[in-house]
C-alpha cells in the first residue's frame, strides 16, 4: 500500500471517479455510511476552498485508489476532520475489504493527532480510539413515503394527527401550502440564512454564518450540482410567502439534513415538522433511502426518527508532544458538554438559561 497526500486541486478527475464510485456501491458491500454527502470529494473540494490547510490522502493497492482521507491539519501537526464543526460525517471512504493502522495513516500524513466528531460506524481502527458514541436519528424512505407514513401513524398516532392538522390549518389560515423540494432561488437561501441566525441568537447558540467561511461553504454547495451529488435547498410556502425552509446535500441514496429554520412568525402550525414531511416524501420520490437528521437530542428528531444510527468522537494520535497537548487542552471540554448533553437535568437548565442570554442579546441590538 502506497499513501500520498494531495492539495485539493491537486486531485485528479480519475481519483474523484473512483472516490464517487466507492460512495455509490457502498451500500451494496453493508456500508451505507460511505455514502452520506458529508464523505463526497464535493464536499472536501469545497471546504478546501473555504478553509487552509485541507488535504487528501489516498491510498493505493496496486496503482489502483483503494482509500481517501479528506482532513485539515496546522503546520504544527494537529489534524481533524474536514469541516470539524459542520460536517456530520467523518472518516475513510473505502473499497471492500480495505484495512488500515491508524497511527501509520497519521503519520503518512504528518499528523501528529486527528480529531473527529462524527466518525462514521465501520471505521474500526479509529474507533479503538473514540472516547464516547452518539446517536444520529436517521428517517427511513426506501419503501416510499406512503410507507414511512404508515409507520409513523404507528409509532407516533397524535404526533402524526397534529402535524397533518396545522398543515390544514396553515392553509386555511395563510392561503394555500406549496412545498418546493429543490428550490433554486438564492433568495430563498438567504431568508434561510436569516433565519437560522436569528434562531442561533434568540436561543444564546454560537451564531455559525457570523463565520464568513462556513456562509461561503453554504453557498457554494448550494450551487454545486452533480449526478451524484449536490445541494438541496427545500422551502415550504404559505399564501407565496417563505415560512419554512431547509439546505442539505445528498447524494443518490441518502439526504443529509444539515441547516433547518422557520419564521417564528408561524410557530404556532409547526412549520419545521410539516417540512420535515414533504422533504421526506420529496426524498422517497427520488430514490432516497433515508434522511439522516443528525447527532444531538431534539425532540422533533424522536418524533419523526424510523431508527438510528451511530457516531463517534475523539482522537487518534501518535506519541508526540502536540498530540498531547491539544488533547489535554479538547478533551475537557467535549466531556463536560456531552455529561451536560446527556442528562435532563442539567441540560434543561442550561438551555434555558442560554435562551434567557439569546434574549438579552437580542434587546441589546
Amino acid at each position: 500500500m502506497d499513501i500520498s497526500v494531495y492539495r485539493p486541486g491537486e486531485l485528479t478527475a480519475a481519483d474523484r471517479a473512483a472516490w464517487t464510485a466507492m460512495q455509490a456501491k457502498a451500500h451494496l458491500h453493508d456500508a451505507p455510511e460511505l455514502a452520506n454527502p458529508f464523505l463526497s470529494p464535493e464536499f472536501a473540494l469545497a471546504v478546501g476552498r473555504c478553509r487552509r490547510g485541507v488535504r487528501i490522502a489516498v491510498a493505493r493497492e496496486d496503482g489502483e485508489p483503494a482509500a481517501f482521507l479528506p482532513f485539515q491539519r496546522t503546520a504544527a501537526g494537529v489534524g481533524r476532520a474536514v469541516g470539524l464543526g459542520v460536517s456530520d460525517a467523518q472518516g475513510v471512504v473505502h473499497r471492500p475489504g480495505f484495512t488500515w493502522d491508524a497511527r501509520e495513516l497519521l503519520r503518512a500524513c504528518g499528523l501528529a493527532v486527528w480529531e473527529f466528531d462524527h466518525l462514521v460506524e465501520g471505521q474500526r481502527p479509529f474507533e479503538a480510539h473514540a472516547s464516547g458514541t452518539f446517536p444520529s436519528p436517521v428517517i427511513d424512505v426506501d419503501q416510499g413515503y406512503e410507507a414511512y407514513l404508515t409507520r409513523l401513524r404507528g409509532q407516533s398516532p397524535k404526533f402524526t394527527r397534529s402535524t397533518l392538522a396545522k398543515e390544514r390549518k396553515l392553509g386555511r389560515d395563510a392561503g394555500e401550502v406549496v412545498y418546493v423540494h429543490d428550490e433554486r432561488d438564492p433568495a430563498a437561501l438567504r431568508t434561510l440564512m436569516e433565519w437560522k441566525s436569528a434562531q442561533y441568537r434568540r436561543t444564546g447558540r454560537s451564531d455559525r454564518f457570523a463565520h464568513e467561511w462556513i456562509t461561503r461553504l453554504v453557498e457554494q454547495l448550494f450551487h454545486t450540482r452533480s449526478e451524484p451529488f449536490a445541494g438541496i435547498l427545500s422551502v415550504l410556502y404559505a399564501g407565496g410567502r417563505p415560512i419554512a425552509a431547509h439546505f442539505g446535500l445528498r447524494t443518490e441514496r441518502v439526504l443529509a439534513c444539515w441547516f433547518p429554520a422557520y419564521d417564528p412568525a408561524y410557530s404556532k402550525y409547526s412549520p419545521g415538522l410539516v417540512l420535515h414531511l414533504r422533504m421526506a416524501e420529496g426524498a422517497a420520490a427520488d430514490g432516497i433511502s433515508y434522511l439522516d437528521l443528525g447527532r444531538g437530542p431534539k425532540e422533533y428528531k424522536d418524533s419523526l426518527k424510523t431508527r438510528e444510527i451511530l457516531v463517534s468522537e475523539g482522537w487518534v494520535t501518535r506519541r508526540h508532544p502536540v498530540a498531547f497537548g491539544h488533547r489535554a487542552r479538547r478533551a475537557p471540554v467535549r466531556a463536560l458538554r456531552n455529561v451536560v448533553a446527556a442528562r435532563p437535568e442539567l441540560f434543561q437548565p442550561a438551555d434555558k438559561l442560554l435562551k434567557q442570554m439569546g434574549k438579552i442579546r437580542s434587546g441589546r441590538r
